[in-house]
């Protein structure tokens, strides 16, 4: 690495480094992290300098499963307010789903549209996943070609007609074309076989028995059958089902190529707590009891779940009626992910080492972004400055979402993210983001 003037001198003395925490100083030069310092360290000439005093660094936030929607459903979020949520929640990184835009980035044509929708309002960096669906095995490598991170499907039904799941012969076409060329295929993994109709009104438990545990855990063994056949490289959206955690470590020792994801609201929230008729807790796959959210836990402390993102799934009001066999199926998090995550880690005797490894480099790593997920030299200067002590109850009045509907309203959370950094230039502070300073981004670029 060429060596850089330093513009900007970093301390604090709870840095979140790939080594564990301790008090540093964090040098960073042309947006890149320069060095990293023993806490008193001189100040280079011409650099400003700041003292976060006992506020934690961590590595900003990289979030690889948001739905921003924009162009075409406009209404239900967009790249300006998505990207001012996510700054002010301390992630620096996020990557937009294929679906529930309009149109869906199911060609290369597709994300020319979505990246022209994206470019002047992106407060963060932001880069886009492809879609697999029954018509476009064509598409998929020349979408890889122009810079998707990989490809999502679904196995059940995505909730929008433009986004059509695949039947298993689609999927092996998919995922034979897909390992071809080396890329990486990501699944909603439900059978839909497994899913019964639900019943309509407002009660949770209907909901949940509509979407069995089963559903899951017989996709995720055909996509591990498959994956292994084909070599094949495949991760597994949004886990829910914590009986699916043998088949996913058993895999993992066997040397298939597979990796599995969580979301906050399946580590901080239970079936038992959810009201009747309080969609803003519905999502597909659901949140469970809490017996598996404990089981969650302990198979991501045990590296069988490689990360946590959100799944912000926002939608607008109207579309969550009481009804849970109607309402629209999502749950907006994006703002709120890491006070979430770390006041359920702190009460369980995590550390926030452990949380920067799940929600940092654990989706950096996935998604191939080299220059993000942690703080070391040759890295973007991103960071997340959190006060992990002091707790704030979430305010819906304070997000930055476009609809303000979330399943936290109320909740008293630790953690007040303090302020955001992307490449060295503060992007939020005290949860006003500044103006749009985010990169498109595409995949080895």
């Amino acid at each position: 690495m060429t060596e850089g003037v330093v513009s900007l001198l970093l301390r604090s003395t709870r840095v979140i480094t790939p080594e564990g925490t301790r008090a540093a100083a964090i040098a960073v030069a042309d947006g890149r992290i320069e060095a990293v310092l023993p806490y008193g360290a001189e100040v280079p000439p011409g650099a400003r300098s700041e003292d976060l005093g006992d506020d934690a660094v961590l590595p900003g936030l990289v979030d690889t499963h948001v739905h921003v929607n924009d162009p075409g459903r406009g209404e239900w979020e967009g790249f300006h307010s998505a990207t001012r949520a996510a700054a002010a929640g301390g992630v620096t990184t996020l990557l937009d789903m294929p679906l529930n835009s309009f149109p869906p980035t199911t060609t290369a044509g597709h994300l020319r549209t979505k990246r022209r929708a994206a470019r002047p309002k992106a407060h963060i960096d932001t880069g886009f996943w492809g879609g697999a669906v029954p018509d476009n095995v064509r598409e998929l490598r020349p979408l890889h070609d122009a810079g998707v991170f990989g490809f999502k499907c679904f196995l059940s039904p995505s909730g929008v007609p433009e986004f059509p799941e695949l039947d298993r012969d689609q999927l092996v076409r998919a995922m034979t074309e897909i390992a071809g060329f080396g890329g990486l295929l990501i699944v909603h993994a439900e059978d839909p076989a497994r899913l019964t109709p639900q019943r309509p009104g407002p009660r949770y438990a209907d909901f949940l028995a509509s979407r069995p545990r089963a559903a899951e855990n017989t996709a995720i063994e055909l996509l591990i059958t498959e994956a292994e056949r084909l070599g094949a490289r495949v991760h597994i959206l949004h886990l829910s089902s914590s009986d699916a955690l043998p088949l996913i470590a058993a895999a993992k020792a066997a040397g298939v190529r597979v990796s599995a994801e969580t979301c906050p609201h399946f580590l901080t929230l239970t079936a038992e707590e959810v009201p009747d008729g309080a969609t803003e807790f519905k999502c597909c796959p659901p949140i469970r009891e809490a017996a598996n959210r404990d089981a969650l836990w302990a198979g991501l402390a045990a590296g069988v779940i490689d990360c946590v993102v959100s799944d912000h799934s926002p939608c607008t009001a109207e579309l969550k009626t009481p009804d849970f066999a109607s309402a629209w199926g999502g749950i907006s998090s994006l703002q709120l992910g890491l006070p979430a995550v770390w006041t359920e880690a702190r009460r369980r005797g995590h550390t926030l080492d452990e949380v920067a490894r799940w929600m940092s480099s654990g989706p950096a790593r996935l998604a191939g972004l080299g220059r993000k997920g942690a703080i070391e030299p040759g890295r973007d200067a991103d960071f997340a400055v959190l006060a992990p002590d002091e707790r704030f109850t979430v305010d819906p009045v304070r997000l930055h979402h476009r609809n303000r509907i979330t399943a936290y309203a109320g909740r008293t959370l630790y953690g007040v993210v303090r302020s955001t950094w992307l490449r060295g230039e503060r992007v939020a502070a005290d949860g006003v983001p500044a103006a749009p300073a985010g990169r498109l981004l595409e995949r080895n670029g």
